[in-house]
C-alpha cells in the first residue's frame, strides 16, 4: 500500500478511533469497490443522480491530464444494497474510450468495474487521497445522517493514461464491525 494512504488512514484513526477491516479495505484497495460491496452487502446496483457531457473546466482537465474544453462524462451515482453504500463522483475523458463502452456508460446504470470487466479493458486503480469530510447536504439527504464521510479519490488508468477519475465518499458509521 502507498505509505500515504497508510498514513491517510492512520490520521482518520487518530480522530474517530479504529477503522473496521472492511472500512480499511474500501478505503485503500486497488480493486473492484462494486465487487467488495457484493460480497460485503449482497448484489449492489447503481441509481444515477447525474449524467452528463461537460466541457472540462482547470480542475477536471488537471484531475484527468486533458485539455480544457475537451469533452468529459461527468456522472454521480449512489451505489446500492438495501441502503445507501456509497456516494461516487467520476469524470472519464471521451476522446480515451471506443464506442462500446460509451454506449454502456450512458446506460449509467453498469459500475464503472462492471463495464471495465464486460470490455475485458486491463486497467490498475492508483489510489490518491483517503480523507475524514464533512457531509455536504446532498450527502445528508442520501444517507439520513450528518456523521463525518469516509472519501477516497483514485484514478482508473489504463494504456498509461487516466481512464477514468472516482471519488467515493460513505459515512464511516457504515461497515462497522
Amino acid at each position: 500500500m502507498d505509505p500515504k494512504i497508510f498514513e491517510g488512514i492512520k490520521q482518520i484513526e487518530d480522530e474517530l478511533g479504529n477503522l473496521s477491516s472492511a472500512q480499511k479495505i474500501l478505503l485503500a484497495t486497488d480493486g473492484s469497490v462494486t465487487t467488495i460491496l457484493d460480497v460485503l452487502k449482497g448484489h449492489v446496483s447503481i441509481r444515477t443522480l447525474v449524467q452528463e457531457f461537460r466541457e472540462a473546466d482547470e480542475e477536471a482537465a488537471s484531475l484527468l491530464d486533458i485539455e480544457v474544453g475537451d469533452t468529459i462524462n461527468y456522472r454521480v451515482v449512489v451505489i446500492e444494497g438495501q441502503e445507501p453504500l456509497i456516494y461516487a463522483i467520476s469524470m472519464i475523458p471521451l476522446e480515451r474510450l471506443d464506442n462500446d463502452f460509451k454506449e454502456d456508460l450512458i446506460r449509467a446504470d453498469i459500475p464503472i468495474g462492471r463495464i471495465l470487466r464486460k470490455h475485458d479493458i486491463e486497467s490498475r486503480r492508483e489510489i490518491k487521497s483517503v480523507s475524514l469530510e464533512e457531509p455536504e447536504p446532498e450527502m445528508v439527504d442520501i444517507f439520513h445522517t450528518n456523521t463525518r464521510m469516509l472519501r477516497r479519490t483514485y484514478n482508473i488508468i489504463h494504456k498509461n493514461q487516466i481512464l477514468v477519475w472516482l471519488m467515493e465518499t460513505f459515512p464511516h458509521t457504515l461497515f462497522e464491525d
